[in-house]
């Protein structure tokens, strides 16, 4: 039976268990399981382990089309235009993303403190979007919101295909 474990990686953590410090190995105490896809050290949320190759693959592969979504603080008031262009995919240095479920939010009221905290400028908001995606892209979510005029402030993935981030706790792991 193959292992299957979700983390709720924090931020500042590298998705790898190698390294000095910040790494998956910090977290995880279990050997021979291996990240089903990548978050980057600024984000934050579910990362799928397991010690199965295939399942690994068929998580991580964008060819399977797994649905991953996510919620993005962003810098300034979100518009309904620019919901509506990354729903109808954008324009990014290396071609057009697929389309994306995306909604304006309001802030999650279970949602941990981050540490450090994201920075706060006075005379310009934040607002809240989710988004759903089906590629895996390097830093694909943020060059999104970064394309339609939104640079992310903060990246939490909630959900990979049928798993969801629930109520884990930040540097949390449960087996699946």
């Amino acid at each position: 039976m193959a292992k299957l474990i979700a983390l709720n990686k924090p931020f500042g953590v590298i998705c790898q268990f190698s390294g000095d410090n910040n790494t998956l190995a910090d977290f995880i105490d279990i050997p021979n399981v291996y990240p089903a896809g990548r978050l980057d050290k600024d984000s934050e949320g579910l990362v799928i382990l397991t010690d199965d190759g295939r399942l690994q693959n068929l998580i991580s592969n964008p060819k399977y089309n797994k649905t991953k979504t996510y919620i993005v603080q962003v810098e300034g008031e979100v518009t309904d235009a620019a919901v509506i262009a990354l729903q109808k995919g954008v324009q990014l240095k290396d071609g057009n993303t697929k389309p994306a479920i995306v909604k304006i939010i309001e802030e999650p009221n279970w949602l941990w403190a981050r540490s450090p905290p994201i920075r706060i400028r006075k005379n310009i908001p934040t607002s809240w979007i989710e988004i759903s995606i089906s590629e895996g892209r390097n830093r694909q979510v943020r060059r999104m919101s970064a394309s339609v005029g939104y640079p992310t402030l903060r990246l939490i993935r909630t959900r990979i295909d049928k798993w969801d981030l629930k109520d884990l706790a930040s540097g949390s792991y449960v087996a699946l």
